[in-house]
């Protein structure tokens, strides 16, 4: 169904004579209970466009949209629709099913508007498991409301997993130092939000991090002799546990004990990658004596059987066990790979083929490309989740798990990465039908009621500044440092990485993104989680402008030149400016956490330039 430009494609769909037509008062049954929600749903979408709607359960009786239960139909989400002129049925033999053919229902309403085309749609999805894993441990924590809007975005878009990767951000009673200063999640909050998954079929897996990327736990006086390199200085020293230390298992049965349980899921992600230094310190001879792919397979075999004393099936990233896939027939046959890349042609995704000869579960995993950025990689984004997704097809994987991360600080928006998140859940229901030249306007069109070509273009150029700004762009964008690298002195700066781009690029984007006037408005009306990404994407390319006129006034100053105090007085204000709407926005999404640290950094920047301009 191309002509309709759906956003989340159907598998098959045959045209028949005549049209539906939707009437002034529409009438909407339901099968059973599982029913009320999603036929709400379309009843909300059918009032915003002037209808009436009415919702019933059981009984017979003319309706302008039914949903039955079939048994014959084979699948959890496989689903039959039927227009037909004088009325439209979904028909299914499980909730899911049923609740994605009325999402595709609205879909067609939204396309459409008053007549849709008779015809038949057979439709299931290509992926058994389509989710997204969310960071809350880079800085943004969520807040129950907005993860509950989160869900019920992704559901429509058919994603039926939510992780949300945990390294701290958790109250754990037996070790309350752990999430302390972190706005960590709560248990009640967990079995709120699963509550609120399980209505829209969505699983809910817990991801937590139990071997590598330990560091905030790890740096606490009481844990650090769990670390590998309990000695060491640096936060890299204090990244892993220690495989070799018998309370490095019992910290994390103490962990699971109250962790696990809170989820309904049989799947868990102990995550486990990255795992850079559990060689070169107290673990050191026995790597040695075994073999470092060795030693991580006897720890990951402890954590194995914490998550089957739990009824779990664990899953775990796969970039670690890759580096020995000698080993990999050596997993116990329940364990999930989840293999992870985020560029478009990285080299692990050709690696997915590998895993699965082995017989193991396979999950690929692309991602968002938003870390690291103002307003994601989108090129590469694309590429990425359309690689993998091919990549996961021809393997048999049973899922694609759309990754979003806030690596140093979680300065990007999660409006920036809804993007990312529609495009991934396209590519799990029907990757072949994506029409990726198109997507975009779909995109905006399907989210945010925009018909014009107007936002597609913005968020186009905004997609686009991590090529355009010059220097390396493999997993981030030059602009996301370069907004708070240090204007003179930078060779004590980290990511100092202004002196790669490229002075031309850098004033394209500043032509291209300054005119704010390019972002809509939020119209009357829109629900706030929508709003409020419309009010994200022009911070994010301030972010991006600010990023570029710090570069060339940094690049003046480096060479000698002489900067008028009039732009370093500038660049302050539009610091001060930049800081204040970051905060607003993070502060309506997400609850307090490390927002101080990126507004320190902020704010180090601003007085740099207010230092400068006195001098000038």
């Amino acid at each position: 169904m191309k002509a309709m430009a759906l956003l989340i494609p159907i598998r098959d769909w045959v045209g028949l004579s005549g049209e539906f037509r939707w009437p002034g008062r529409c009438v909407l049954a339901g099968a059973v209970q599982a029913d009320r929600l999603p036929l709400g749903q379309l009843a909300a979408d059918l009032r915003r466009a002037g209808h009436s709607a009415a919702v019933r359960l059981g009984g017979a009786g003319a309706a302008t949209v039914r949903m039955i239960r079939d048994p014959s139909i084979r699948g959890a989400e496989h689903y039959y629709l039927y227009v037909r002129p004088e009325g439209i049925t979904v028909a299914a033999s499980a909730d899911a099913a049923a609740y994605y053919g009325i999402q595709t229902v609205r879909q067609m309403l939204a396309v459409r508007g008053r007549s849709i085309p008779a015809c038949v749609i057979d439709d299931w999805p290509d992926f058994r498991r389509r989710g997204v894993c969310l960071d809350c441990s880079h800085g943004k924590v969520p807040t129950l409301a907005t993860l509950k809007a989160l869900v019920e975005r992704l559901a429509r878009w058919k994603i039926n997993e939510l992780q949300l990767y945990i390294e701290n951000v958790f109250a754990f009673r037996r070790h309350p130092l752990v999430g302390r200063g972190y706005s960590p999640f709560t248990a009640p909050e967990i079995c709120s939000l699963q509550e609120h998954c399980r209505r829209h079929h969505v699983r809910l897996v817990g991801a937590l991090a139990s071997f590598g990327h330990m560091d905030k736990i790890l740096s606490l006086p009481k844990y650090r002799p769990l670390s590998e390199m309990p000695e060491g200085g640096s936060e890299l020293d204090r990244w892993t546990l220690c495989p070799t230390d018998p309370r490095s298992i019992r910290f994390l049965g103490e962990l699971y004990a109250e962790f696990l349980p809170l989820f309904e899921a049989e799947d868990f992600n102990a995550c486990c990658d990255e795992t850079s230094n559990f060689t070169v310190g107290r673990s050191r001879r026995r790597s040695e004596r075994l073999g470092a792919g060795r030693v991580y397979l006897e720890f990951l075999l402890k954590i194995h059987g914490l998550c089957r004393r739990h009824g779990k099936r664990m899953n775990i990233w796969a970039d670690v066990m890759l580096k020995y896939p000698h080993l990999l027939r050596e997993l116990p046959g329940d364990i999930v790979m989840l293999n992870w890349d985020y560029e478009a042609n990285g080299p692990r995704i050709a690696r997915s083929a590998r895993i699965a000869r082995t017989g193991l579960a396979l999950g690929v995993c692309p991602g968002t490309s938003s870390w690291q950025t103002h307003g994601t990689r989108l090129g590469n984004a694309m590429g990425n989740v359309a690689h993998f997704a091919a990549a996961g097809r021809r393997c048999g994987a049973e899922g694609l798990l759309n990754t979003d991360w806030g690596d140093y600080g979680h300065r990007n928006f999660l409006g920036v990465s809804l993007h990312g998140f529609a495009h991934g859940a396209a590519h799990g229901w029907r990757g072949e039908a994506v029409d990726e030249a198109k997507f975009t306007e779909s995109f905006c069109f399907h989210v945010f009621g925009q018909s014009s070509p107007r936002l597609a273009d913005g968020l186009a150029v905004l997609g686009d500044s991590y090529r355009r700004c010059g220097g390396d762009n493999r997993n981030s964008c030059a602009l996301y440092h370069a907004l708070v690298e240090p204007l003179v002195g930078e060779k004590d700066y980290p990511f100092a990485r202004i002196d790669r781009l490229d002075p031309a690029g850098l004033r394209g984007i500043i032509d291209a993104l300054s005119d704010e006037r390019i972002w809509p408005k939020p119209p009357g009306g829109m629900d706030r989680f929508e709003a409020t990404a419309l009010q994200e994407f022009p911070v994010a390319a301030a972010m991006d402008v600010l990023a570029c006129r710090r570069a060339l006034v940094a690049k003046d100053l480096r060479a000698g030149k002489t900067v008028r105090r009039r732009e370093l007085a500038s660049l302050t204000e539009q610091m001060h400016q930049v800081a204040r709407r970051f905060a607003a926005l993070w502060r309506v999404r997400n609850k307090p956490s490390r927002l101080r640290d990126n507004l320190a950094l902020l704010h180090r920047a601003e007085t740099e330039s207010r230092r400068l301009a006195r001098r000038a």
